[in-house]
């Protein structure tokens, strides 16, 4: 089994080595950036963190022990998962030699030393290096089980391997359920019998010594029990609402990523609720919304479960960040497992280990259970590259005992072999049948390379970026949305005009392209043309906090305030927590001199951010225009507080002060 790491681990050096130059080795993208964030925050010593976990918490430990201990290094990083990687094929290697034979060990080992997206995965700065670690782990504990089924140490090491996998992958507690009932059906063993009691008592006390402190870390410091994380919800809701096509989406365009999930699912939750709510009550509300939809419209959620089995099924590894293939063309030896070790082989062949291994199913059933449950799991939620990671442990395997069984199976010789052979070949097709448009996930990765130059400022890099992501794939319209945000951050919004309605004609639904077409308009001095826009938007559904508060300014601009006022408050009905929007109607009823109404919004705005010094000075504004200089003399004294050079303030406080004296 050394060798095998040893294999794995030299293949995985030389794929880190050969993408070093690449553009995305040093540029985190999506959920890697988030990740990476975090775990400088831990590193820096915050290790307990603030509020309920939103995202599974192991790999940012993992992420900030290293960074702890040698510094913010990337590519020590990935050396370290090469490391760990090829850790998990050799204990894949060993769970394949307990649970079948040598070969199949073998075997099974070095298919996931050459799996191209294991290769891919392990040198990413994504959770998945260590699901297929613990997924390994755990198939490997358990194997030792299938000869001693009553061994209540392997039984406790079973559940504390578990435990830590679900704090990476949340969904793998299901895999208890197959385990339990492997358990229940030995021989001579019923739920009463003393050795299913002790086998399970020490299961369960392994994944409560993983779980329960952080059920506790989030009761201490978030106020509610969460035994992982509270993004059920959220995560529900996204496989399986009006608009879900089975992959990766965002509740917000754009925002896929790990920062901005929680934000975007609390603040569109509290919006429907118009009240603020608890992590356990934004992911109920997320819930509801996904139930809600299931029962509505029964047929067409059935029709979409389907399509997930498909794209579960389907060689093309589905990004929702970066791609594989967009690293292949920086790396010979992803290039090269890329071709010979894919999805579309493993599915089929692992699917032909399942009917030559037949004679020892019952040795091997459990693995077929928990690979089936882990499935749905995936399937009752969305699909992609990812979170279908953990299921190849288990069909390498099954492949393995095919590559190792057929040769026997096909000299044994009967009518089973023809009809094997025309089952596999049949599926083979099915699972290599292209869903997909070619360079569609190429064009992904470049898209989000720019978002992530965008966001530092990078703008001649991204704008490249999206415009090469455009020539790979020329009807991928988040490129051209992106682009179009770019040319405007550029100064160039005549121009990203021109990109918007290039992409009108194939953008989907809610992307808020009236909007942003609005917002280039405004920025190009055609404040007619965007109050067209933003009215067209509005007629179509859109509704976000951009559309109100830029329709708002382009009516001003146009001389329209009592207009904008409405726009505003039309707002707030909907983003009533908003701080910017109150603070921005406050600054436009002091325009009209309405300061009443300017110093209700200004305290309600104060009451969300109270630390904006200009909110407190324009209050003081207010309420000293309504002749109450003795309620302004504090605003302005704070806003001074917060900020002792608004020259501002600082005038209307004497102003103020002279008017209090007066009126004494």
């Amino acid at each position: 089994m050394g060798v095998i790491w040893a294999i794995a681990f030299a293949i995985r050096l030389g794929y880190i080595w050969q993408i070093r130059s690449s553009p995305f080795f040093d540029v985190l993208l999506g959920d890697a950036r988030g990740y990476d964030s975090w775990a400088r925050q831990i590193a820096g010593g915050d290790w307990i963190g603030q509020g309920v976990f939103y995202q599974a918490p192991l790999y940012p430990y993992f992420l900030a022990l290293i960074y702890s201990v040698a510094g913010h290094d990337l590519f020590l990083v990935r050396v370290c998962q090469a490391f760990v990687g090829a850790a998990g094929c050799a204990l894949l290697a060993l769970a394949g030699r307990r649970a079948h034979s040598g070969r199949v060990g073998l075997i099974a080992g070095l298919g996931l030393a050459i799996y191209a997206p294991a290769i891919f995965f392990d040198g990413a700065l994504q959770k998945s290096v260590l699901d297929l670690f613990f997924v390994s782990l755990v198939l490997w504990l358990f194997s030792g089980l299938l000869d001693d089924p009553g061994r209540r140490s392997r039984w406790l090491s079973l559940g504390l391997a578990l435990g830590v996998l679900a704090l990476t992958r949340e969904n793998a507690l299901l895999l208890v359920i197959p385990l339990v009932c492997w358990c229940l059906l030995q021989p001579d063993v019923s739920w009463r019998s003393p050795s299913f009691r002790s086998s399970m008592l020490a299961f369960s006390l392994g994944l409560s010594l993983v779980l329960v402190p952080v059920a506790i870390r989030n009761r201490a410091v978030g106020g509610e029990w969460h035994l992982t994380t509270s993004q059920f919800g959220p995560n529900f809701y996204l496989g399986n609402n009006p608009l879900a096509d089975g992959t990766p989406i965002a509740l917000r365009e754009g925002r896929a990523s790990v920062e901005y999930e929680r934000q975007d699912a609390t603040e569109l939750a509290q919006a429907a609720e118009k009240r603020t709510l608890t992590p356990r009550e934004v992911s109920n509300y997320w819930a509801s919304q996904a139930f809600a939809f299931m029962a509505a419209n029964p047929w067409r959620w059935l029709s979409l479960e389907a399509r997930k089995v498909m794209l579960l099924a389907n060689r093309t590894e589905l990004v929702d960040t970066e791609s594989q293939e967009s690293y292949e063309e920086w790396s010979p030896v992803l290039r090269i497992a890329g071709r010979i070790a894919h999805f579309g082989i493993l599915a089929p062949v692992a699917v032909l280990g399942l009917i030559v291994g037949w004679p020892a199913r019952r040795r091997l059933w459990p693995f077929s259970a928990m690979a089936a449950t882990y499935a749905a799991s995936v399937v009752l939620f969305y699909v992609s590259a990812r979170y279908r990671l953990p299921l190849v442990p288990f069909l390498m395997l099954f492949a393995a005992v095919a590559l190792s069984l057929l040769p026997a199976f096909v000299r044994a010789g009967s009518v089973n072999v023809a009809i094997t052979a025309a089952a596999v070949i049949a599926l083979a097709i099915f699972v290599n049948w292209p869903l997909w448009p070619q360079g569609l996930m190429r064009a992904v990765t470049e898209s989000n390379l720019g978002n992530m130059l965008q966001r530092d400022g990078r703008l001649s890099e991204a704008e490249a970026a999206y415009r090469r992501a455009i020539d790979i794939h020329p009807e991928y319209a988040p490129a051209y949305l992106n682009l179009g945000d770019a040319l405007v951050a550029e100064r160039r919004p005549n121009e990203a005009v021109d990109v918007y309605k290039r992409v009108s004609a194939f953008a989907p639904d809610g992307v808020d392209l009236d909007t942003r077409t609005g917002i280039a308009l405004l920025r190009a001095g055609r404040p007619a043309d965007a109050v067209r826009a933003f009215q067209d938007g509005r007629a179509r559904g859109e509704h976000s906090a951009d559309l109100y508060s830029n329709f708002a300014e382009a009516l001003i601009t146009t001389d329209r305030r009592e207009d904008a006022v409405g726009v505003f408050t039309e707002a707030l009905q909907h983003y009533p927590a908003s701080s910017a929007l109150r603070f921005r109607l406050g600054t436009l009823f002091l325009e009209l001199s309405r300061f009443p109404d300017a110093a209700e919004q200004f305290r309600a705005g104060l009451a969300i951010s109270p630390g904006v010094a200009e909110a407190h000075g324009n209050l003081g504004t207010a309420l000293a225009a309504s002749g109450r200089p003795e309620e302004a003399i504090p605003e302005f004294e704070e806003a001074l507080r917060l900020k002792p050079d608004l020259v501002s303030a600082r005038r209307n406080l004497e102003i103020a002060r002279q008017e209090l004296k007066k009126k004494e």
